[in-house]
C-alpha cells in the first residue's frame, strides 16, 4: 500500500464502434489484472462506451477478449460511465474528485483521494498531436496537464502514475513537469503512430494494442511488490520496438514527469498480483507473441474491406462499399481543406506546414485552432476516420511556425464557407 494511503485507478477507453474493439477491451482487460490483485472496485472507476460486448457484429454476445483464444474480460467490469458519459469534461472531473462538475444523473464516482493515496490512470485510444480523442469530445494536453498540476498543488496525491495508449502519445505528456510525483508512459513518441495488434478472423476485429498487450503481460507475470515501474517500462520499450521494427516502422515507448519514481515497485500503484494466479499465467503464456500488428489509421478501412468481402447479400454488399468509397471522399476532400488553410495563411504556399513535422509546444493556441477547425469546417466527433493526424499535423506545423491563431482561425473560415463534405 502506497504511503500508508489508498490506491485509485481511473480507467478510460476514449472511443466507440466496432472498429475500435481494441480500446475497451485493453480497459475490461486492464481493469481484471488490477481487480484480481485486490484493489476494491471503491477505488477502481472505469469508463468505456459499453458498445462492443453486446455489438450486432459480435459473434460472441456479451464476450470482449484481449488475447487470441484468450479468456473474456467484459464480465463484472464496472459500468460506472457509459455511451455519452464517457467524455473527456467527465474524464478530468473524476480524476479531480469534483462530483459536482460531472454531467450524468444517478452515482458519480470519482476519484477521493488525498493525500497520502496513490493514483494509476490508464487511457487508450486513437490520439494525435497534443490530443487525444473521447467519443464525442477531446482531451487537450494542455487541459490535462493543468488538471495534474493543480491536483499536485492541492495535495490530492503523493504518487501519480499516467500509462497512455495512443498514437503520439508522447505529446500529451511531455510536458509533465519532472518535480512533483507524476511519473508517466506514453506508448509512442510525439511523432509516432501507435499499432493494433491480435486480429480475430471471427470477429473481424483487432483486439488489443502492442504496447497495451506487452504492459499487462508484463504486469500479470512478474512479483509487482519486486519489479518496478524502471523494469516495467524497459521490458515494454525493447518488446514493442523488435516487434514494428520487424515491419520496417517504429513505435518507441517513451517515459517523462519524475524520474526518481523509476526505483518504485509496481504493486504501489497496480496491487499485489496472488502468487498462485501469477504462478499459473506463466505456465499458460510461455510462448507469449504479439502478432498482426497494423497500424491504427489503417484498421477501419481493413475493417470495412473484410465486412465487404464476406457480405454475401448484393444490397448489402454495395452499401457497404458505398461506405467504404465515401469515406475515402471525404479524406480527400480533408486533405484539400487543410491544403488551403495552410496556402491561404502562410507566405510560402503551405509549403512547410504541409510538408514539416513539428512537436507540440504552444498547447493553448493550438487547443483554440483545432476546436475552431472542428466548429466552423468539420466536427470530428460527429464522424471519425475522416480527420486524422496528418491532418491535425498541418494545424500544428500553422501554430509552431510563429503565426498568430487570428490568421490562422480567419483562413479557417474562409475555407469553411467555401468547401462542403
Amino acid at each position: 500500500m502506497a504511503s500508508n494511503g489508498k490506491q485509485w485507478v481511473l480507467l478510460a477507453a476514449g472511443s466507440k464502434g466496432w472498429e475500435n474493439y481494441r480500446h475497451q477491451a485493453d480497459v475490461c482487460h486492464a481493469y481484471q489484472v488490477v481487480h484480481q490483485n485486490g484493489i476494491p472496485d471503491e477505488q477502481i472507476v472505469v469508463m468505456m462506451y459499453d458498445d462492443i460486448a453486446h455489438n450486432e457484429e459480435n459473434p460472441f454476445p456479451g464476450n470482449i477478449i484481449n488475447v487470441p483464444k484468450g479468456p473474456d474480460v467484459y464480465n463484472g467490469v464496472p459500468k460506472d460511465y457509459t455511451g455519452e458519459h464517457v467524455s473527456a469534461e467527465n474524464f478530468l472531473a473524476v480524476l479531480r474528485g469534483d462530483s459536482r462538475a460531472i454531467r450524468k444523473r444517478g452515482r458519480k464516482k470519482v476519484i477521493k483521494s488525498c493525500a497520502n493515496d496513490s493514483i494509476f490512470i490508464y487511457l487508450s485510444d486513437h490520439g494525435g498531436h497534443g490530443v487525444f480523442q473521447f467519443p464525442n469530445s477531446t482531451l487537450y494536453a494542455r487541459e490535462l496537464i493543468d488538471t495534474v498540476k493543480e491536483m499536485c498543488r492541492n495535495g490530492k496525491f503523493s504518487k501519480m502514475v499516467i500509462y497512455m495508449e495512443a498514437c503520439h502519445a508522447g505529446s500529451m505528456l511531455d510536458e509533465l513537469p519532472k518535480l512533483g510525483n507524476v511519473y508517466a508512459v506514453a506508448a509512442s513518441k510525439p511523432e509516432e503512430s501507435s499499432y493494433a495488434c491480435f486480429f480475430d478472423k471471427k470477429r473481424n476485429a483487432f483486439v488489443a494494442d502492442a504496447f497495451t498487450a506487452y504492459w499487462l503481460h508484463h504486469t500479470k507475470r512478474k512479483k509487482l511488490r519486486v519489479s518496478t515501474l524502471e523494469d516495467q517500462f524497459y521490458y515494454v520499450k525493447e518488446k514493442v520496438r523488435e516487434t514494428v521494427t520487424e515491419l520496417g516502422v517504429s513505435q518507441t515507448p517513451c517515459h517523462y514527469g519524475n524520474m526518481f519514481m523509476l526505483q518504485l515497485p509496481l504493486s504501489e500503484f497496480l496491487g499485489k498480483s496472488p502468487d498462485s494466479v501469477r504462478r499459473k499465467y506463466k505456465s499458460q503464456s510461455q510462448n507469449f507473441v504479439v502478432t498482426n500488428v497494423e497500424e491504427s489509421a489503417n484498421v477501419p478501412l481493413l475493417i470495412q474491406q473484410n465486412r465487404i468481402r464476406k457480405e454475401q447479400n448484393p444490397r448489402r454488399r454495395e452499401a457497404l462499399e458505398r461506405q467504404y468509397h465515401e469515406l475515402k471522399r471525404k479524406q480527400s476532400t480533408m486533405d484539400k481543406a487543410v491544403k488551403k488553410i495552410a496556402q491561404r495563411c502562410t507566405y510560402d504556399g503551405g509549403v512547410r506546414a504541409l510538408s514539416e513535422k513539428h512537436e507540440v509546444t504552444r498547447l493553448y493556441e493550438l487547443r483554440v485552432v483545432a476546436e475552431h477547425f472542428r466548429t466552423t469546417v468539420f466536427n470530428w466527433d460527429e464522424e471519425a476516420f475522416v480527420f486524422t493526424r496528418s491532418h491535425l499535423q498541418v494545424l500544428v506545423n500553422l501554430c509552431e511556425c510563429g503565426l498568430e491563431v487570428d490568421s490562422i482561425t480567419a483562413a479557417i473560415d474562409y475555407v469553411g464557407q467555401r468547401i462542403k463534405f
